[in-house]
């Protein structure tokens, strides 16, 4: 007998560590263990100093179509569908944070639906390309579930208040030309070169100035929880460490040679 797929194949080119969610006849859904699996691998890219940049996608017509529905059921028939929840989200948002969290650019490359779940790990990604049939669903509601993952926190950041509420409350599905006018895409490329358009931003971002990614996600982040104040002086702090680094003094010399630069994320 073979040995089944992994249901997640991980490979490494190019600077770049890509992670593939491959159960396409699930719809690429998570239940705790693919979870952690996935979590995993995310922390070891996070802290490989050979990685400097990551790509998340899925195998088939999804991308991630969140938790595993049929797991929810059997738990829910065993009785322990609070303890599962427990576990998933507690899976689900550690995967956010180290996403969010990771000082290198995370890449999310949708070839179709991203539902509840799979949608926050889809929004907390730095650069997110869709092919013409990717689908945004928040999928919560029509479950009768909350929201996990960050999505009550990424929504609004991204929709406004009014516009979170509209795509929560009212079941929506947002189709890749709206998710690219709202922003929620940065990119739509046709379905035969998603994968490959992917790989190619995620090799350019590998190439770029890594401890500015870094610090600019962390910035970024900041922005809507604290005082312009407190923003100016994480800015000025972020600045300095950069100028401590040769990927900075590389760049100024670039733009003056007027070449590209090499960047290499070396500490100093």
């Amino acid at each position: 007998m073979p040995e089944p797929a992994p249901t997640l194949r991980i490979s490494h080119r190019n600077g770049v560590t890509e992670l593939l969610l491959n159960r396409p006849e699930r719809l690429n859904a998570l239940d705790v263990p693919r979870f952690r699996e996935f979590r995993l691998a995310l922390t070891e890219a996070a802290h490989d100093p050979g990685v400097r940049a990551v790509l998340l996608s899925g195998e088939g017509r999804a991308f991630c179509a969140g938790g595993d529905v049929a797991e929810m059921d059997r738990a829910a028939g065993e009785g322990r569908l609070p303890e599962f929840f427990h576990e998933l989200t507690g899976e689900q948002e550690l995967s956010v944070r180290e996403i969010l969290g990771m000082e290198k650019p995370v890449v999310a490359a949708l070839p179709g639906v991203a539902a509840g779940g799979g949608l926050s790990l889809a929004l907390a990604a730095d650069w997110r390309i869709g092919s013409p049939e990717a689908m945004l669903v928040p999928a919560f509601p029509a479950l009768g579930a909350v929201p996990d993952g960050g999505l009550t926190y990424l929504l609004p950041h991204f929709l406004g208040l009014g516009g979170a509420q509209e795509m929560l409350f009212s079941h929506a599905r947002i189709d890749a030309p709206r998710a690219r006018e709202l922003g929620l895409l940065h990119e739509v490329v046709p379905a035969g070169e998603l994968r490959e358009r992917a790989r190619a931003r995620a090799a350019e971002l590998a190439e770029g100035p890594t401890f500015a990614y870094g610090r600019m996600k962390q910035l970024l982040l900041s922005a809507f929880s604290g005082s312009l104040e407190t923003q100016l002086a994480l800015e000025r702090r972020g600045a300095v460490e950069a100028a401590r680094r040769p990927d900075l003094a590389e760049g100024i010399r670039a733009f003056r040679e007027k070449r590209p630069a090499r960047f290499t994320g070396r500490p100093g």
